[in-house]
């Protein structure tokens, strides 16, 4: 790292998105900590180590591993040299000795001018010209889609290396362009499709919340929920526009509020709806022979890999492949030889 500089490196979206997180983090520990808010500065480390360990150097796997020295992999290295090295002198306040461990590992063994202890730097200071709040905010929506895309998956049952057609998605702020590649790549689907109004694509069942509307209106329960069964699903647009819904009774008018109501989704056939806090995505599940044969080309390139880790390969060893015992996985192989090839690193399928 000695022999680059962060600011000579041409940056992604995902290295300037991290470097504006880290940069938001170090604010808020160093304003806390002078505070004496002790929870809230550890807090803020540790959303930023999930999201830098379990988002950003996730999705930077392949730039890591491409071989030779690129721009590209030099950007990542940078990026992600800086940001735990940063962390570690923010983080030696409370966890000491691990602090000087990560910094005399990664500064002092190829940096022999650097202070000889993470305990002898100053505390970081705040980059605000690296700190972009749009772009912080398109990447929550990103994560918001994605974990609720991975959840559609879980519940449709359609595991990740099935591809999959469209996903809907319905929220407050629309994402395009490199975020909406993001989606596509993480939950392996071809298009992402933004809509104003999900209601077409999922049904809804209105049941009191007995808790509530129990002690309130407790002699016209029947009636309460004869009807909130005759309601359709447009009436979710009123409740969540009003916050609450007035149901017309032969004993009389009553108004129930969003907690004196139970949603349950009912899912349409072909598609696999799933809603949290004002996100909506729903997975188009109808499977064409086309993503049938794709998704058996994931998973035999998958297993092969699986068998390379097994067998102690070299991450660059060249293999030969020999499949045998199933005909149509053997013609699949055969007619996307050089696609599973060039990932597993064979020079023959046989």
């Amino acid at each position: 790292p000695t022999k680059y500089n962060l600011n000579d490196c041409k940056l992604t979206v995902m290295d300037k998105w991290l470097l504006s997180k880290l940069n938001s983090m170090v604010k808020t520990v160093d304003e806390n900590l002078a505070n004496y808010k002790i929870p809230e500065a550890a807090k803020a480390l540790q959303e930023f180590t999930d999201e830098m360990s379990n988002w950003y150097v996730r999705r930077g796997r392949e730039r890591y591993w491409v071989q030779g020295e690129t721009e590209d992999k030099t950007a990542a290295y940078m990026t992600l040299y800086t940001a735990l090295t940063t962390t570690a002198k923010a983080a030696a306040p409370m966890i000491p000795f691990m602090a000087e461990a990560i910094y005399r590992n990664l500064v002092c063994n190829v940096d022999k001018s650097a202070p000889e202890s993470v305990h002898l730097c100053s505390f970081p200071e705040v980059q605000e010209n690296l700190i972009d709040k749009d772009l912080e905010k398109n990447m929550d929506e990103v994560v918001a889609i994605v974990v609720l895309g991975r959840a559609a998956r879980n519940g449709s049952n359609m595991k990740n290396r099935q591809p999959l057609s469209t996903m809907y998605v319905q929220c407050e702020k629309k994402v395009e362009g490199y975020f909406t590649d993001i989606i596509r790549e993480e939950l392996n689907v071809k298009n992402v499709d933004f809509i104003e109004d999900a209601s077409a694509l999922v049904s809804y069942i209105f049941k009191p919340q007995l808790r509530t509307v129990g002690p309130k209106f407790g002699k016209q329960l029947g009636e309460i929920r004869e009807a909130l069964n005759a309601l359709d699903s447009s009436a979710k647009a009123t409740l969540d526009a009003d916050g609450k819904l007035t149901l017309n009774l032969p004993s009389g008018d009553v108004e129930l509020l969003t907690e004196d109501i139970l949603l349950e989704t009912k899912q349409k056939e072909g598609v696999f709806t799933v809603s949290d806090r004002g996100v909506t995505v729903a997975l188009d599940t109808e499977l064409t022979p086309e993503l049938i044969e794709e998704g058996f080309v994931k998973e035999l390139i998958s297993k092969i890999q699986t068998m390379r880790k097994d067998s102690d390969f070299n991450v660059m060893d060249r293999i030969n492949v020999t499949l045998t015992g199933n005909e149509k996985l053997y013609d699949i192989a055969k007619k996307n030889e050089t696609t599973i090839s060039t990932v597993v690193l064979s020079d023959s399928i046989v």
